[in-house]
């Protein structure tokens, strides 16, 4: 039998503080991505920033745009901003895209410091990882991984441009235009995008080759070089590889013969060449950002399509949103397993838990909530036709940077909505769930009863 000392009282956990450090992570994220925007507003600011002086409004907007690598603009980046401007962009999206927890963990490790309990917990739920022992060889990782791909890139689109642009104006734009591929930000420094660019192979599978590689995930790729083997992958990355690759050549397929014989798009350019167009923008819309066809001219099938991928969005631990690959995929196979009537969801002769089923469906009921809240809110500020205010408020959400036409007519409500819409789409929403509504834990457990559904 225990003997309590009278003195001596029993150690219980709060539930306040519980809740605390439940609510923590997403706090930290959510200010550290929150100072960045203020920082990067302040300096975009500047009168060196712009050329024409630009609103706190426009500011906040672009850094918000470039910090969650979203891309949708209301100041031209290549006309309206200086070269100390736009090199502040790049550098928000560089570390909005690769995150700010990772710079943190390798710049505390470079000068030596220990990453405590509370630094371990932010950095797994930005790192979306539940191993906390692999946190700085993960961050380490993902930086000589970026650097590496963002190096090629650069030096593949500088050798492409410097007889069109110069030498020095080509090394520029290239790293330009690798740091926001790469980060699946979409920011440009023309007006048009990449359109003048829809025949040129060398441009279109260096792009879309970096957010394609930036948007997978850095975990498949880490992966991918240590184990070496389809085999020995594990069912996560063997997912998110096959389900890439279905929905990149179903979208190809279909955003092809929807657009075909489309006068404002594909029918002018020659079967090769549409191939190629039809390709861009069949990946792009998976939170990238550029386009090579005005999206404006695009049918009205291919732009169902478009608003699908954006809702897919690209991989855990990667530069991309929108509610991921895999959880689309998880939820597909849970609606299989149910039609079946199996008691099991089970995909590459494994198990998937439920607890990860139930994460997915909070996750995409969240997503399609704020979705309908934005869309709802755009709507009553914005006087624009339905499909440019859904296709808007999806791309914001899903931090993609397409658009219609409809951002730079916003109004200064609707400016703010998209703002938000970006913010939550970076942080992601299940991670603002987790925020908003920390867990309790039930004392009580009711009797379960029958519902009638559907």
């Amino acid at each position: 039998m225990v003997q309590w000392h009278p003195s001596v009282r029993r150690i219980e956990r709060s539930p306040k503080a519980a809740k605390k450090i439940q609510a923590a992570p997403p706090l930290v994220l959510s200010m550290g991505f929150l100072l960045l925007i203020v920082v990067g507003m302040l300096l975009l600011k500047l009168p060196i920033s712009t050329h024409m002086p630009l609103s706190w409004l426009d500011s906040f907007f672009t850094a918000t745009s470039a910090v969650t690598v979203t891309g949708l603009v209301v100041a031209d980046t290549g006309t309206e901003f200086t070269f100390f401007g736009q090199f502040v962009i790049m550098l928000l999206i560089q570390f909005g895209g690769l995150g700010l927890m990772t710079f943190a963990v390798v710049t505390l490790m470079a000068l030596g410091g220990k990453i405590g309990f509370f630094q371990q917990t932010v950095a797994k739920e930005a790192f979306n990882q539940t191993d906390t022992s692999t946190l700085v060889s993960t961050a380490k990782s993902v930086i000589l991984f970026a650097l590496m791909v963002e190096s090629i890139g650069v030096l593949i689109l500088t050798l492409r441009w410097a007889s069109e642009l110069g030498w020095a104006t080509s090394l520029w734009h290239a790293v330009f235009y690798t740091v926001s591929a790469f980060n699946n930000a979409g920011f440009a420094l023309s007006s048009d995008s990449l359109v003048p660019y829809v025949s040129d192979p060398t441009v279109n599978i260096a792009i879309t080759a970096l957010f394609i590689t930036g948007g997978l995930g850095f975990s498949v790729w880490l992966e991918m070089w240590q184990k070496r083997q389809w085999k020995t992958l594990s069912p996560y990355s063997r997912l998110m590889l096959t389900g890439t690759v279905i929905i990149n050549v179903v979208a190809l397929l279909l955003v092809y013969l929807i657009e075909f014989d489309n006068p404002n798009t594909l029918a002018p350019l020659s079967t090769a060449d549409k191939w190629l167009a039809a390709w861009f923008q069949a990946v792009t819309p998976r939170t990238a950002g550029f386009n090579t066809l005005d999206i404006a001219s695009l049918e009205e099938g291919t732009t169902a399509v478009m608003l699908l991928l954006m809702f897919i969005g690209g991989g855990s631990l990667s530069t991309a949103s929108g509610v991921k690959v895999v959880t689309f995929f998880v939820l597909l196979f849970a609606t299989y397993s149910f039609l079946r009537r199996d008691s099991n969801v089970e995909t590459f002769g494994r198990t998937i838990p439920t607890e990860t089923v139930r994460k997915a469906l909070a996750l995409t009921i969240i997503y399609i909530g704020v979705t309908w809240i934005g869309i709802f809110l755009l709507l009553l500020s914005e006087d624009s036709a339905f499909i440019d205010v859904v296709f808007e408020t999806v791309s914001a959400l899903g931090t993609v940077g397409l658009s219609r036409g409809l951002t730079g007519e916003l109004s200064g409500i609707g400016k703010g909505i998209i703002i938000v819409l970006m913010f939550i789409g970076r942080l992601g929403p299940l991670t603002l769930a987790y925020f908003l509504a920390s867990p309790r834990v039930k004392v009580t457990r009711y009797p379960s009863s029958r519902f009638a559904i559907g």
